[in-house]
């Protein structure tokens, strides 16, 4: 018990270590395995499996909000394909060059070295999809492509380890169109189960039944199984409030997978030299590979560049990639102990570079050549939002409720916009007049002011820093109108108020039909002026 309660305090600690820091708190977790291995603890039994449950739930979310169509575009297979092949090629090369001047042992030919490439070819589902989950972009166009080419990456992966494994899958595998059926069945059941826990259950109990334990019980990686059931359910109008009644569950086990990879590492002076070696050359060209083929494909600078932060790290499946390696003598054990820091090192990283991702992208921006828009894929072209009067930018359950308070008294020239696709369908059933956009575009708050007729604005979006970006482009472009903001903390609010918005709503002590009548009269106020 007494390892049990070390491990969780240190992995508190170092999570809000890194959260003062301003840096995200998986950083923390990392490093708290990395401290923990240095004063000699080891994972304590269960940790592991707390991991893996991380894993698959991670997973049957990230299938819960998936939309397949993401995969038959070709900026998403058509990048994963060149990216894992280029990487394949530079990955081989550079530990070739390594071993050939004695830094690395490898023990095997170029075979071997494909094999490493191979592993180190993947992006991190796991970090990938929190840092996304974090920024509220896992749905939006740029977080749809960078999930999409996660999960063909991860199909990869998986099929990789269905093929090296010592036994081929059982014949029952066809078994496994019956889980169809049998889901039309679940998915009739998930219609009368209530909320809460008994969501939260039965979301646990998916994830781990009908999806990792049916797959793993006929050969297949049990992963797998538990995104498939997740794509299964997707299309359910009660997906997305599962994903959400599992979040909190996923984020804690998440954290034993963070410290389960610090605690890992065993390393020798050789092997951290190689592994920042891998990182130094193979972590800047998957962020040059993403974006340059992001632009070949049609993407904006931004979408690009956002897109390319996010997948430049290296994966979890490397890890199970070489130990299958290592378990039929294809190269040296030490392989897993770099790759495991190659692996931590490169998380923390990208963590650290996402978590000023909009600070790269506007410096990017600024010096990257412009885009022909002509060229550009149709999701990714720039918004006008018409002669529209009032912008409503995050239509979540207080922008939604700001949009129909305005519709309400009587403004009808009103626009929401946001950046999450299935949000935008729902709102097009509702009959709403919605664009979906990312607020942090300057293309976007250029056309916004442009187009000369919008007088008021809400930022209604779920992050404060979206919101204050926002802001600070309205203020840019010398918009003129009316300004209202929603905050979660007092903070926030005393700096929306600094700036001078007009009207400013807590979240927690107002709601969206009140940002709306604040906005409406500080509208009213100043014309009156």
């Amino acid at each position: 018990m007494a390892d049990i309660v070390i491990t969780i305090a240190a992995a508190l600690a170092l999570g809000l270590i890194a959260h003062e820091l301003r840096i995200p708190p998986l950083v923390g977790f990392l490093a708290a395995g990395f401290l923990l291995h240095v004063f000699g603890f080891t994972a304590f039994a269960g940790l592991q499996q707390v991991s893996d449950i991380g894993v698959v739930l991670l997973l049957f979310t990230i299938g819960l909000k998936f939309d397949l169509r993401s995969l038959l575009q070709p900026e998403a297979h058509g990048t994963a394909a060149l990216h894992m092949i280029t990487v394949v090629l530079l990955g081989a090369g550079t530990i070739g060059a390594a071993a050939a001047i004695g830094i690395v042992s490898v023990g095997g030919g170029l075979g071997t070295l494909a094999l490493l490439g191979f592993a180190l070819s993947f992006s991190s589902t796991v970090l990938v999809v929190k840092v996304l989950e974090d920024r509220s972009d896992d749905g939006s166009y740029y977080g749809q492509i960078a999930i999409a080419i996660l999960v063909l990456q991860d199909l990869a992966a998986v099929a990789f380890i269905t093929i090296a494994g010592e036994e081929p899958p059982s014949p029952w595998a066809f078994a496994l169109v019956l889980i169809v059926p049998v889901v039309w069945v679940l998915r009739r059941l998930l219609d009368r189960v209530g909320r809460g826990e008994l969501l939260v259950l039965f979301g646990v109990v998916m994830a781990l039944g009908p999806g990792y334990v049916a797959f793993e019980s006929v050969g297949i990686h049990g992963d797998l199984g538990a995104l498939v059931l997740g794509l299964l359910f997707s299309t359910h109008p009660r997906a997305v409030e599962m994903s959400k009644s599992l979040f909190s569950v996923k984020e804690l086990f998440l954290v034993g997978f963070f410290v389960v990879i610090g605690l890992q590492a065993v390393p020798t002076w050789s092997d951290l030299l190689m592994a920042l070696a891998l990182c130094v050359v193979l972590l800047p060209f998957n962020f040059a590979s993403f974006y340059l083929m992001g632009r070949l494909f049609g993407l904006r600078n931004r979408t690009s560049v956002r897109t390319s932060l996010a997948l430049s790290n290296f994966s979890e499946f490397a890890l199970i990639v070489v130990a299958v390696g290592v378990d039929h003598g294809l190269f040296e054990g030490n392989w897993l102990t770099i790759t495991a820091l190659a692996v931590a090192l490169g998380m923390i990283g990208s963590s650290l570079a996402n978590a000023y991702s909009l600070q790269i992208v506007a410096k990017l921006d600024a010096i990257l050549p412009d885009e022909n828009e002509s060229r550009l894929r149709a999701n990714d072209r720039p918004l006008d939002t018409g002669d529209a009067e009032v912008v409503v930018l995050g239509m979540g359950r207080i922008g939604r409720g700001a949009y129909e308070r305005f519709v309400e008294r009587g403004d009808r020239s009103v626009i929401g916009i946001d950046n999450d696709h299935t949000v935008i369908e729902a709102l097009h059933a509702d009959e709403f007049t919605v664009l979906e956009g990312d607020a942090t575009d300057h293309e976007f708050w250029h056309r916004l002011v442009v187009g000369g007729s919008a007088h008021t604005v809400v930022l209604a979006m779920a992050l404060h820093d979206s919101n204050t970006f926002a802001l600070e482009q309205l203020r840019i472009a010398g918009f003129p109108g009316t300004i209202a903001a929603v905050v979660q903390r007092p903070d926030q609010a005393e700096h929306f108020a600094r700036a001078g918005v007009h009207a400013v709503i807590n979240i927690y002590s107002g709601s969206g039909a009140a940002v709306a009548d604040a906005a409406i009269d500080s509208h009213e106020d100043d014309c009156r002026k």
